[in-house]
């Protein structure tokens, strides 16, 4: 459990790089809906652990390994919007595959 201003950090974080896989979907996520499902910060706010979901396109690998290789530009563009901030976190980038397994729950549990 994160105190509070990490959580208002990772909620901003969040929206930004929403907004930014919005604007940016050709280009960076090569034509996939990303969806950031989930925004962690240490605790010296030094590093952010971004979770993606990635929805009609090419292999969710593929778009990852994409999208990590622009973490520079999509790391600038979170640090205009966040003028506050002193330091901007590094970012990094995970596959959420918690829907794939919550599907693979549900088909064994139709299974019985």
């Amino acid at each position: 459990m994160g105190s509070i201003r990490q959580n208002k950090i990772e909620g901003v974080i969040q929206e930004e790089m929403a907004l930014f896989f919005q604007k940016n979907a050709r280009e960076v996520c090569l034509g996939a809906m990303v969806s950031v499902t989930a925004v962690r910060v240490t605790a010296d706010l030094s590093l952010a652990k971004c979770y993606l979901s990635v929805f009609a396109g090419p292999d969710k690998k593929v778009v990852v390994e994409n999208i990590r290789q622009h973490t520079g530009k999509i790391r600038g563009e979170v640090g205009k919007r966040l003028k506050n901030m002193r330091k901007i976190p590094d970012l990094a980038f995970y596959i959420d595959d918690s829907m794939d397994y919550a599907a693979e729950i549900d088909s064994l549990l139709k299974k019985k």
